[in-house]
C-alpha cells in the first residue's frame, strides 16, 4: 500500500510536470486526452487520475486544470465523464473550454443514456455488446441491467444528447455536432474511440 502512494505522488508531483513541460515545449499541434487509461495516443498529452505507466500524466480532471488558457488544439475523452459527479463534469468542461485555444475543438464520448432507456422496453434489452464483452449474461431482468449501467464501474452521472449539448453550451462551447463512432471531419478527432458502447459523441468548437 505504501508503495502503491509513494508511486502515485511521484508521478503526480515529479513525473507529471516533467511530462506536461515536455510536451508543450514541443512545436506542432497540442492535444489532450482526458482519462487516457491504457489507450496511449501518439502525439498526444495523454492523461488520467491512475498513472500506470510513465506516458501517462497525472490529472484530477474534477480539479482545475495544470495548464494555462488557450493551450491545446484539440480535446478528446471516451468513457470518463460519466465517472464525476454532474458538479464535477461541469467543472471539467469549463476548464476544457479554458484550455482549449479560439476555435479548438473537443470531442466527448460516452454512453448513451437514451440508448440504455430504448434497451430497456427493448424485448432485446440483452443484446449488448458489453453485457457479452464483460461476462454480464447472467443478467435476469431490466432493472438489474439498468441499475449495473447506473452503478458499476464508478458511474455517477449518465448523459444523453440533449443533457451533455446543454452542458457544453454552458461551458462556453458553440457549434455543438453529434458524431457517428470513430467519424470526424477533424483528422486529429478521428478514429479515436475504442469502446463500442460509446454511443454518445458529440464535437463542440470554443
Amino acid at each position: 500500500m505504501l508503495k502503491k502512494i509513494i508511486r502515485k505522488k511521484w508521478h503526480q508531483f515529479v513525473r507529471t510536470p516533467f511530462l506536461i513541460n515536455a510536451y508543450l515545449r514541443q512545436e506542432g499541434i497540442k492535444k489532450l486526452h482526458i482519462g487516457a487509461g491504457q489507450n496511449i495516443l501518439a502525439g498526444w498529452l495523454n492523461s488520467d487520475i491512475y498513472t500506470k505507466n510513465n506516458k501517462t500524466a497525472y490529472l484530477d480532471a474534477s480539479k482545475p486544470f495544470p495548464f494555462p488558457c488557450d493551450t491545446f488544439h484539440y480535446i478528446f475523452s471516451e468513457h470518463f465523464i460519466e465517472h464525476l459527479f454532474f458538479e464535477q463534469g461541469n467543472s471539467m468542461l469549463a476548464e476544457c473550454w479554458r484550455v482549449l485555444k479560439r476555435q479548438g475543438k473537443i470531442r466527448i464520448a460516452t454512453p448513451d443514456l437514451d440508448y440504455l432507456i430504448q434497451k430497456y422496453i427493448s424485448p432485446s434489452w440483452k443484446a449488448q455488446e458489453w453485457i457479452e464483452k464483460f461476462n454480464y449474461q447472467t443478467i435476469q431482468t431490466r432493472a438489474e441491467m439498468l441499475n449495473i449501467c447506473f452503478r458499476e464501474w464508478g458511474h455517477k452521472y449518465l448523459y444523453n444528447a440533449e443533457e451533455l449539448e446543454r452542458r457544453l453550451r454552458e461551458a462556453g462551447f458553440e457549434k455543438i455536432e453529434r458524431q457517428q463512432w470513430n467519424a470526424s471531419k477533424h483528422a486529429e478527432l478521428a478514429n479515436r474511440e475504442t469502446r463500442k458502447d460509446s454511443k454518445l459523441i458529440l464535437e463542440a468548437v470554443k
